[in-house]
């Protein structure tokens, strides 16, 4: 199989551009890193391989929604004000519940 007919296989598509995801070798990434940053920058998604598999996925930095932020932080202080502060064994027993 070919390393293009290998890289073919992961039907992977950009979370950004919903495009396919280009693939390319970890060797090729390091000999052209700029370009792939470029292409990063302009939106697309890139698929980092070695020997076949994939090890690095390079994406467009999301942006940060500061409102969905604090209202997150809200609602999570609302909710310690209505069940209050929990000891470390009530916190580690519900880190462990249903485990076996």
């Amino acid at each position: 199989m070919s390393g293009r007919q290998r890289n073919l296989r992961y039907n992977l598509t950009s979370q950004v551009t919903g495009q396919p995801m280009r693939t390319i070798q970890a060797s090729e990434a390091k000999a052209k890193f700029l370009k792939i940053l470029d292409e990063v920058e302009r939106g697309d998604s890139i698929l980092v391989t070695r020997h076949g598999k994939p090890v690095a996925r390079i994406s467009p930095e999301q942006p940060v929604d500061r409102a969905e932020l604090n209202h997150a932080r809200e609602q999570m202080r609302a909710l310690r004000a209505r069940i209050g502060k929990l000891s470390l064994e009530e916190i580690l027993s519900a880190r462990d519940e249903g485990r076996l």
